[in-house]
Order: C-alpha cells, then structure tokens, then sequence
C-alpha cells in the first residue's frame, strides 16, 4: 500500500479547521525518537510516523531528546489535536526506551505516570488497542536484529488532566487513557465536522431507524449488543444539530444509545453535552429523583454527588439495602422526559415528527434502563 508523507504544518492565511493528531500519535514518536537516541548519539528535531489508520505518513516534532546511558533513551513530544476543544493541547508526552535483552516479547509498552489504570482490566495501563498497533508497528521496523525494548509512556500533567475528564466513570483512573481509533483528531467541536456527520446520517437515511451515540463507548457497546453498523451514527456532542437534521431527512424513529452521564443533559433541555458548553447533571438527576418521592436527605447527597456515576451508586445502594427500585424509578422517568424533549425539539426546530427512544448504560457498560420506545428501537436497529 502506498504511503504519503505529509509534514505537519500549519498555515496562518487558512480560516478552515485545521485537524491535528491523536495523542498516540505524539506517544509513538517519542517512542521512535527515544529508539533513535540510543542508536545514534546525536540530537533528533522531528521523526516520521506511519499512522496505520489512515495508511498515512507523518512527521512530528520532537521537543527534547537525551541518552541516559548507553541502553536507555528519553523524548519528549507536546499534543497538538488541531482545532479541537481539546485539554491535552500542548501537554508534553515523555517516552522513556530502554533495552532489555532478557525480556520475552520485543516490545513491551508500560504506563508510567500520568498514564491511567483500568481499575476493572486488574490495573493494566490505559494503553488501548489503537496506540499498541501503532507503537508496535512503527517501533518493530527500528529494531536491530534480536534487539528487545521496554518502552514507558509519561504523561507529567495526566493525572491532574484526568480530573477534568470522566474517564473515571468508565473505569479509568489516576491519569489518561491512550484512546482511539485513528491518528487523525478531527476537530469535532468545528462546524466543518458537523457538516460530515450530517452529510454521513443522509447517507443513513434510507433506514426508517438510526441509532445515535455519542462517543467511542457507545458505539463499542451498540456494536456488541448486535446493532447493524450501518444504522450506527457518531453524533459526537452535537446531538441537537443531529436530531434536527435526522427531521428535516425524513427519518422517522432515532434511538439514542449513550452514558447516561451524557444523555440525561437531554432530559433537561440540554442539546450540545460538550462540558465546556453546558451542564446540569446533578440537578438534573436530584431534581427527578426528587419528583419520584426520593427521600430530601437522599436527593441532598444526589445533588452535591461528584458525578453522576457516583448517584448512581447511592440509588443502587439504597435498592439492595431496602428492596427499593430507585434505579428503574428515577432512570425511568428521566429516559422519558429524554425521549419526550428530543421529539419536541426535533418539531420546534424541524416542524417534522420523530419518534425518539433511549438506552442508557452506565461506566461498566452494563444497561441502566430502557426507555419503553427504546427498546422497541433497539429491536429494530439489531
């Protein structure tokens, strides 16, 4: 397969949104570049990448480089994701290689600091499946014959990063994840990406059903649970502009399958879930717990929860001490108003009628609740 070699560059005149890459991206080169090092004793200002997804060549500058000893390197590369809401932008990624001839494999990637644990994959570092494909690919070719590696990802600011994301309601603790499926960071808060996702649901729109996820999780999860692939759209946080466009299509019925942390911001009105843009989770969450007869000291300690993942506990909590069934209950009634306020803003904005349903699954990708449209949805969509 042929390979193109693009630079990475940025044009000042260019007002279009400019994609940059994914942080196993900047991972791998530093990874090269440290390899590199110990090879040849000599500074390295840039490296080439091979991004595997798309087959495409890159060249990534290299921030810093030393040799610690004779079998060990250390590089330092800074995220650039393009013009993306981003919070890794400019955060440097160190990449320590060492040589370790007694190892079994050639390579062996480890999590250093920064790098998240996987507290339900027994601690194993956040390195998905993506990055170690692009590591292993690109490292392999720079091996001398026989020669084995140990190569450690830093991230010196994930931990404090981590805070701000909700990597933690999916499991992931004490830093970042290495995610993805691409090199490419597409900048998804751009309206040039919107207009990609709404050119791709008309393509969809032959089907009488779609189902819409947020993010990589969702679409995983719908994938496993037997939804077609091609009634799947990634709506990224613009599920107001994608619901609107799935009227104005002639779409009859969308279903609406996300982490309830994401699409419970629906119930309340909310149609952009980027963070950045708006929130209201916990209100959300106390205030229909609330109208369902919870307990005030309950939906007190709902309302001042840290997450939603957190309330969600503190309802299961409740229902295996008691025999209640806070969950169904409160995740019930807030499924409903979802499906309700998206048909109403699907009409506002679109003067079309569309049926909308919703699945909500929680940080262990395990079904919170089905919405009763939902699941005739998730029926017709498998």
């Amino acid at each position: 397969m042929k390979l193109t070699i693009a630079p990475m560059t940025r044009d000042p005149i260019v007002t279009k949104a400019r994609p940059g890459y994914t942080l196993p991206v900047f991972a791998c080169a530093a990874a090269i570049a440290a390899l590199r090092r110990i090879h040849q004793n000599s500074s390295i200002l840039s490296v080439l990448v091979n991004l595997v997804e798309p087959s495409k060549v890159v060249e990534i500058p290299i921030e810093q480089n030393a040799k610690l000893r004779a079998d060990a390197a250390l590089a330092i590369t800074r995220s650039d994701p393009g013009d993306n809401l981003d919070l890794t932008r400019d955060t440097p990624i160190w990449v320590l290689v060492e040589s370790v001839p007694d190892q079994a494999e050639a390579i062996a990637l480890e999590g250093g600091e920064g790098i998240g644990r996987q507290v339900n994959q027994n601690d194993k570092p956040a390195i998905y499946a993506y990055a170690r494909r692009l590591l292993h690919e690109n490292l392999s070719q720079a091996l001398k014959p026989g020669e084995k590696i140990r190569v450690t990802i830093i991230l010196p600011e994930g931990r404090a990063l981590a805070e701000r994301t909700s990597n933690a309601a999916f499991g992931v603790v004490e830093g970042l994840s290495l995610l993805g499926t691409s090199g490419i960071s597409q900048p998804l808060s751009a309206p040039e990406q919107l207009d990609a996702y709404r050119e791709t649901l008309r393509q969809k729109a032959k089907y009488d059903c779609l189902a819409f996820c947020v993010g990589e999780n969702g679409l995983d999860l719908a994938k496993q649970m037997g939804v077609k692939g091609d009634r799947l759209l990634k709506t990224a946080n613009w599920l107001g502009p994608m619901l609107v466009e799935a009227g104005l299509q002639g779409i009859q019925n969308v279903l609406l399958f996300g982490y309830h942390g994401k699409l419970m911001k629906l119930a309340g009105g909310i149609f952009h879930t980027h963070h950045q843009v708006a929130d209201g989770r916990q209100e959300i969450f106390a205030a229909h717990a609330a109208n369902q007869g919870l307990p005030m000291a309950d939906v007190q300690l709902i309302f001042s929860s840290p997450t939603a993942e957190a309330a969600l506990q503190h309802l299961r909590h409740l229902d295996s001490t008691t025999g209640s069934q806070w969950v169904e209950q409160v995740y019930g009634a807030i499924a409903q108003q979802i499906d309700q306020r998206s048909h109403h803003y699907i009409q506002i904005h679109s003067e079309r009628q569309v049926q909308v349903g919703s699945v909500l699954f929680d940080r262990d990708r395990q079904i919170i609740i089905q919405s009763k449209i939902g699941s005739t949805f998730l029926t017709q969509v498998c």
